[in-house]
């Protein structure tokens, strides 16, 4: 397929009928994919902390360090329960998240990890986007890379996308103020593509941001994928959705200064504009295999319909999700149910691990995943 330029990406994204979108992006999802197989995993997001200094204003989870009676740090004992409930589920993977605590530093993390893997030596630990990496880094003194050699030896197994939202310093000064830069975020993320680790890349959309920030952020990460090393992973999958405003203080803000979403302007509907943007994806992002629809923000429904739109993996059942539940969503979903509903949408479901490797499970083997 022609690698899009900027403004035909641009052009497609904004102008072209949705039926027409639609055919582009599920043409080239099967030349990606030839099999009409759909790939969902069972993992178990664990926040480390809501401490956090980042001062984002969309995030209605954190608390500021010197909130002391409000901040959690996850015990060990707590770490041992909910990885059992995993295993019963039949997971083997935590997505470890957390804010930035001033006092948590690489020694912290180096001593979780190998706790987590001396309790459960097959576990997979898919933690800390790159803000977290950046922030431990820096409070740490040392390197990027001195950082991630660290965490890696210690048990991180693949590093998810998180803290990307838009890759726009415009933007992320007004929701984010206390992030690490897009330039950082980038730079932790082709540090760990030069180590061979793999990653996934995100984008959260529907806030302060233009439509071309939304386009540059995708070209953005086209352009890190193409720099990976042969023979490495790079973004193993690209997830998007849209932020959910609802009783943030972003969402008072841009109430105050009289901003609107960008779909107003388009007459989008949330669904038409999540559907848009799970195929001008697949038409971007040429170069990474896996797009994933991010059915827990818009729900199964229009997660489902999206895999008629270049999405080629359901994400995972999230037996445990804080942040984006404390917006006010709460959609959940049991294994067997997301089964049922990819095969009913018409694909051939398949269980995998953050890398894409198949899982055989005993609690689905009746149900013939492979």
């Amino acid at each position: 397929m022609k690698e899009l330029s900027f403004s035909e990406a641009l052009s497609l994204y904004l102008d072209a009928p949705l039926e027409e979108l639609r055919s582009m992006a599920d043409a080239a999802r099967y030349s990606h994919i030839p099999q009409k197989r759909v790939s969902w995993q069972i993992d178990r997001n664990v926040n480390i902390t809501n401490a956090c200094i980042s001062g984002c204003r969309f995030c209605n989870f954190h608390c500021k360090p010197v909130e002391k009676e409000k901040i959690f740090i996850t015990t060990i004992d707590q770490y041992r329960s909910k990885i059992a409930e995993m295993r019963r589920l039949g997971g083997d993977q935590l997505l470890l998240q957390g804010g930035l605590h001033p006092e948590l530093d690489i020694v912290y993390y180096e001593n979780l990890f190998r706790e987590l893997k001396s309790m459960e030596p097959s576990l997979k630990l898919n933690a800390l986007g790159p803000p977290e990496i950046a922030f431990i880094s820096r409070i740490s003194g040392i390197s990027i890379k001195e950082t991630l050699r660290r965490l890696r030896e210690a048990g991180l197994d693949t590093l998810p996308g998180a803290g990307a939202e838009i890759l726009s310093d415009r933007v992320r000064k007004v929701i984010s103020p206390g992030k690490p830069t897009a330039k950082e975020w980038c730079r932790v993320m082709e540090v760990a593509h030069k180590m061979g680790i793999g990653t996934t890349a995100t984008m959260v959309y529907g806030h302060m941001e233009s439509m071309e920030e939304r386009m540059e952020h995708l070209f953005t990460i086209r352009d890190l994928q193409s720099r990976r090393p042969e023979g490495t992973p790079g973004f193993r999958a690209f997830i998007s959705w849209p932020m959910q405003l609802k009783g943030t203080r972003l969402a008072v803000m841009m109430e105050e200064r009289g901003l609107q979403l960008p779909r107003v302007e388009y007459g989008w509907s949330e669904e038409e504009e999540f559907l848009r943007t799970i195929a001008i994806s697949r038409l971007v992002l040429h170069n990474i295999s896996h797009i994933q629809a991010s059915w827990l923000t818009v729900g199964m429904e229009t997660g489902l319909k999206s895999l008629h739109y270049g999405a080629d993996d359901m994400g995972s059942i999230m037996i445990e999700e804080n942040v984006v539940s404390a917006a006010g969503i709460s959609n959940t979903i049991t294994a067997e149910e997301m089964d049922r509903a990819i095969r009913e949408a018409g694909f051939e479901p398949w269980l995998r691990r953050q890398d894409y490797s198949p899982i055989y499970t005993d609690i689905l083997r009746s149900q013939s995943i492979s």
